[in-house]
This record gives C-alpha cells, sequence and structure tokens, in this order.
C-alpha cells in the first residue's frame, strides 16, 4: 500500500514562523481596516421609508412592525426559515440563532433583535423550547412582510431605524453575508449608528460615546 503524502502545513523554526505569520498578520490587519471602512459605507446607505402597514402574530396577540422595535429606535429582524408543519427545521437557521448573544448587549445600544417565520405561532413557540431559546419570535404567515424585504423561501437579515413615529428600511443580507453573524458587535455593525463608539467613521450627529466604557455584565445594565 502506497503512503499518501500529507496535506498538513509544513514544519519550520519558531523564528520561520513569526516571520511567516508577521507577514500573514498585516494582510489580516488590512482586512479589517477595509471591513471597517465597508461597515462605515454603511452606515451612510440612503434608507426606505416602510409606509405599508405589517401585522405580525406574537404570544400576546398581533403587533405592528413599529411595536417590534419595543420602543428602541433600531430593529435588526432574522427570518428563520421554520415552516407550517415542519418536520426537518433549518439546521443553517438554527444555528444562526444558536449563535446570537444576550439580548442585553444590543438593547444597551438602543437595538432589539426579533425573528420572523411563516410558521404559526404555536409551531414557533414549541420550537423555541425545544431548542432553549428565549428570543422574541413571531409569525408573518398572514403578512406581506417577507416578500416585500426579499424573502420568498429563504432567510435572511433586515435591518430597520425609527424616527419617531417614521420606519425606514436601512438594509438587507442573505446567503453568505449571514455567516458571519453572532457576536452583538457583528449585529451592531449591520445597523445605521453602528456600534456607536468614537472612533468609528459615522455622520456627524450620530449617537457615539468612548470604546469599552458601555460594556456591562448583561444583568448590569441600566
Amino acid at each position: 500500500m502506497k503512503t499518501q503524502k500529507s496535506n498538513r502545513p509544513k514544519i519550520i523554526s519558531k523564528e520561520k514562523w513569526l516571520e511567516e505569520y508577521s507577514a500573514f498578520l498585516e494582510k489580516e490587519k488590512e482586512f479589517t481596516r477595509q471591513r471597517d471602512q465597508l461597515n462605515a459605507e454603511r452606515r451612510k446607505l440612503s434608507m426606505v421609508e416602510v409606509q405599508k402597514e405589517y401585522e405580525f402574530e406574537g404570544t400576546e396577540g398581533k403587533e405592528s412592525l413599529i411595536d417590534l422595535f419595543e420602543g428602541r429606535r433600531q430593529l435588526i429582524v432574522y427570518h428563520h426559515m421554520l415552516k407550517p408543519a415542519d418536520k426537518s427545521p433549518c439546521s443553517g437557521c438554527s444555528m444562526v440563532v444558536d449563535n446570537i448573544g444576550h439580548l442585553a448587549h444590543l438593547h444597551a445600544r438602543d437595538t432589539t433583535l426579533v425573528l420572523v417565520s411563516r410558521a404559526p405561532v404555536d409551531e414557533i413557540e414549541a420550537f423555541k423550547k425545544r431548542m432553549g431559546w428565549d428570543i422574541p419570535w413571531f409569525s408573518v404567515a398572514e403578512s406581506d412582510f417577507n416578500p416585500d424585504f426579499g424573502i420568498t423561501s429563504g432567510f435572511g437579515v433586515n435591518v430597520f431605524l425609527k424616527d419617531h413615529k417614521k420606519i425606514f428600511h436601512t438594509y438587507f443580507t442573505t446567503g453568505r453575508g449571514v455567516e458571519y453573524l453572532g457576536s452583538n458587535w457583528s449585529y451592531l455593525d449591520l445597523t445605521p449608528f453602528g456600534r456607536q463608539e468614537l472612533w468609528e467613521d459615522s455622520p456627524e450627529g450620530y449617537p457615539q460615546t468612548k470604546p469599552y466604557e458601555w460594556w456591562r455584565l448583561h444583568d448590569e445594565y441600566d
């Protein structure tokens, strides 16, 4: 039997490794700078006013889009693919939800995150219990909300901004655009206000504070 060649990276000395690593690190840092610039461009994108009324079904009954903000200014909506009588819930969507952090950190930045699906409320609640999730989740079974915001049969993320009683659609992503989401920072990067820290390149007048100073244990926010 022939021995197959290993495809593992070669083994080198510590000195050679540090040299190779340093060259790679510079590329990695440049990628971070490019991502920061892209996030800044996202924050400066134009918006579209949402004038149509939408109805969402939750455990407390019917709610409007403005209700989903829970009094905050920004709203992130993840469209989970759970469908009526779903015998095989989407594993990819569920991995996304498994990786959502404690919502208190988003709330501290005036941001609400919710899930929506075509499944009825009772089936959503049963699946939430099975998965051990407590994220707000609403049914859009009797609404045009999904197709109106880019979701026909798949998944995706939509972001909205509330200014008094007006609501604006600011961003949408799907496919591999959802893959990097998970940390609170990655979700805030999708919003019009971003992380709201002074180092960010944001339009004048956007809320910003010193980095790190707003961070708390999730049970210590006001």
